[in-house]
């Protein structure tokens, strides 16, 4: 029996890299994303060449009647969940100084980024509940975070603050889901190649070369894959509630 992993916000980036990568490991991938399958073909082919047993569901963690669709159609298929990987978020639309945020942009990412996450989580991990413990845990949950879960960016103060609140849901359910035998782990990526950063590439590159990284390199979707899956592959049974920072040493403090 294959272990069945649900990856939000699979289709690109950073969450196709995991998904990619699990599907390696041996996994059954469900994915959701927003857009119609159509609009991922490209990445999608790659998983078919693999011989990768995914399905697609098309859907957004922020809405409720999405998550239920998203559950029921992983267990028609797959008949369980064993792994979820809460990688789905969106940046604000449009980057403004923290005292210019409109409170429509803050709905939007806190109410995608942590209420969705929040409850999806919730379905998930009641699922994970009710089954038969076939592996070596009854389940993983790997929570795709970020540095700015604890770096200050005025610009962009919603999505921190989205990001803290996921930080505290790996806590949170860490604490509830242990005693069922539900470990939940947390990823903080850092400055990694993807849409989400394509539009601050200087900005970045003089961070490089200024010497704000040790690691002075972009990360890859595959650097915050590999991590991911060793979370998954059955090894972390004495801890949960813990995260690993995956942004080229950024968070050190250096005099």
């Amino acid at each position: 029996m294959k272990k069945t992993a649900i990856v939000t916000g699979g289709s690109r980036g950073i969450g196709f890299g995991i998904s990619k990568q699990l599907g390696l490991d041996g996994c059954n991938v469900v994915i959701l994303a927003t857009q119609p399958k159509e609009k991922y073909e490209d990445n999608l082919s790659q998983l078919d060449s693999l011989n990768i047993d995914y399905h697609y569901v098309q859907g957004s963690i922020d809405k409720k009647e999405d998550r239920e669709k998203l559950l029921a159609e992983t267990l028609k298929v797959f008949g369980r969940v064993d792994i979820l990987i809460n990688n789905a978020g969106v940046a604000p639309i449009q980057r403004k100084d923290l005292l210019e945020m409109e409170e429509e942009s803050f709905d939007r990412v806190v109410g995608i980024n942590t209420k969705g996450t929040m409850f999806l989580t919730q379905i998930i991990a009641n699922q994970m509940i009710k089954q038969e413990k076939v592996f070596e845990s009854k389940g993983t949950i790997v929570n795709i975070s970020s540095c700015s879960s604890v770096v200050s960016s005025t610009q962009r103060g919603e999505y921190c603050i989205s990001k803290a609140g996921i930080s505290m849901l790996t806590t949170l359910y860490a604490d509830r889901l242990a005693s069922e035998d539900i470990f939940v782990h947390e990823v903080r990526p850092g400055v990694i190649a993807t849409d989400m950063t394509s539009t601050v590439q200087e900005k970045y590159n003089k961070m490089f070369e200024n010497g704000n990284f040790p690691i002075a390199r972009w990360g890859t979707p595959e650097d915050i894959a590999n991590a991911v899956s060793a979370f998954c592959s059955g090894k972390f049974l004495y801890t949960t509630g813990n995260y690993i920072d995956l942004d080229g040493g950024f968070h050190i403090r250096r005099l």
